[in-house]
């Protein structure tokens, strides 16, 4: 079973396309392991956050990126939100961002 990545939308691919190399290079080795063995790879790779919204933590000499994601129908994860992670805490607003991505792409699967 192969599961495809998508991107809510070209700024949520963007975003990780600017990030630090190391960074960068984390993440797609997390995002080959994705297509391959499937989302639920748990950690230091991905994490649950909580009601169908998952994240990936890659990391890097220079610093922490998240990517906050779900799964829908025909194994497809669909990349909500992308940030660099500047603090211990994930900021509120990127949360609020992922958890309202999250809904309207669960609407438009139902």
């Amino acid at each position: 079973m192969t599961w495809h990545i998508e991107y809510y939308n070209g700024k949520v691919q963007e975003t990780i396309n600017r990030w630090p190399i190391g960074i960068r290079a984390f993440y797609t080795k997390i995002t080959e392991r994705i297509c391959k063995f499937g989302p639920n790879l748990g950690m230091p790779f991905t994490g649950s956050i909580g009601n169908g919204l998952f994240e990936i933590r890659a990391k890097g000499k220079e610093g922490i990126g998240r990517a906050f994601f779900c799964t829908v129908v025909n194994q497809k994860v669909v990349i909500l939100h992308a940030f660099i992670k500047k603090s211990t805490k994930t900021p509120k607003q990127d949360l609020s961002l992922a958890k309202k991505r999250l809904l309207e792409v669960r609407n438009e699967n139902t």
